[in-house]
């Protein structure tokens, strides 16, 4: 399974590169395809001198880089190996994943929080089985951002059970990765696309702006894109969609159950909020604050993204009659009607 259970199943954003259907292709755009993060990989870049097969052996060197630090799935990755406290060295990812973790938990009240991996792995998103009935209090207490700290390049926990999940931002800091690469190979303009999760620069091959698309967040949605709720039109910048409408499963009981968890009572965050979109400078703040929001639930949401003048959001709710929109005052002028 794909080390971003997240963006795998529950990201909803697909990249719309072309202004129109059917428009030709200019020469000087160089697109790659394929597989990253166990996901769908797109690159179209203006990069010039450099070959595809040069730029698809550069990607998949991030990719196997990417993994080998962060992923949960991988036993032998650097993550995994912190988790299980075989080590406590961590490199520029790790530390920078933690840094943002402190930076958008913050904001959260404690409703962002990467320490929740016992938590994800109880309720069966962590690549075992759910448990029946996850004894929470216990698990609880090993929950908090304040359990762990990097200093002079090592992780120092409270408690040795304390575990690291980066699902919430691993595939948009990847994705701010590959974008540093392509603009190394001198990239002006260019979309990159892992699994959904999108940062952008430029225009598109007609001069346009890149227009990404944000799909509708019904329940086992698991289509490429087909229903397309609202358009996103970017210049700048990196864009994520967290939703709960992919990953789930529904318990002995007949509840619902997603793979966000809200990190104060451990249980999944599920509510009318179906989906939040979020822009920022990088892709990685846009899957941290897309995951923030979501844990939140509807009210809390709502109440701390009008809290928040500069923030881009766009939320899906589900409503009496059909979907019901939020568009913050920032995030308006990139939305297409």
């Amino acid at each position: 399974m794909n080390f971003m259970l997240k963006g795998y199943m529950a990201c909803a954003v697909a990249a719309v590169c072309l202004a129109a259907a059917g428009c030709s292709l200019r020469k000087d755009y160089t697109v790659v395809e394929g597989v990253m993060l166990g996901t769908s990989l797109r690159v179209v870049a203006d990069v010039e001198g450099v070959g595809k097969q040069e730029l698809y052996a550069a990607v998949m060197e991030l990719d196997r880089e990417a993994k080998a630090s962060m992923s949960i799935f991988d036993e032998g990755s650097l993550l995994s190996r912190l988790n299980r406290n075989e080590t406590d060295s961590v490199d520029r990812h790790i530390a920078y994943c933690l840094w943002l973790a402190d930076s958008i938990g913050a904001l959260s009240s404690g409703r962002y929080d990467v320490t929740v991996k016992p938590l994800v792995e109880a309720w069966g998103f962590a690549g075992k089985e759910p448990a029946r009935e996850p004894n929470l209090d216990s698990l609880l207490e090993f929950v908090g951002r304040e359990k762990v700290a990097v200093r002079d390049g090592r992780l120092f926990k409270s408690d040795p059970r304390v575990q690291l999940d980066f699902n919430s931002v691993a595939k948009g800091y990847t994705v701010d990765l590959l974008a540093g690469l392509v603009e190394r190979f001198g990239a002006q303009n260019y979309l990159v696309d892992i699994g959904g999760e999108v940062r952008c620069k430029g225009a598109n091959r007609q001069g346009r702006p890149w227009r990404i698309g944000v799909e509708t967040p019904f329940d086992g949605n698991m289509t490429d894109g087909e229903y397309v709720q609202k358009r996103v039109r970017m210049t700048d910048g990196g864009l994520a969609t967290s939703g709960n409408y992919r990953r789930f499963y529904i318990d002995g009981q007949g509840r619902k159950v997603a793979h966000t968890i809200d990190p104060q009572t451990g249980r999944s965050a599920v509510s009318r909020l179906l989906s939040v979109t979020a822009a920022a400078p990088t892709c990685a703040e846009a899957d941290a604050l897309g995951t923030m929001f979501l844990a939140m639930g509807a009210d809390d949401a709502l109440a701390v993204a009008q809290s928040m003048p500069g923030v881009r959001v766009y939320f899906i709710l589900a409503g009496d009659d059909g979907y019901e929109e939020y568009v913050s005052p920032a995030m308006q002028e990139l939305i297409m009607n």
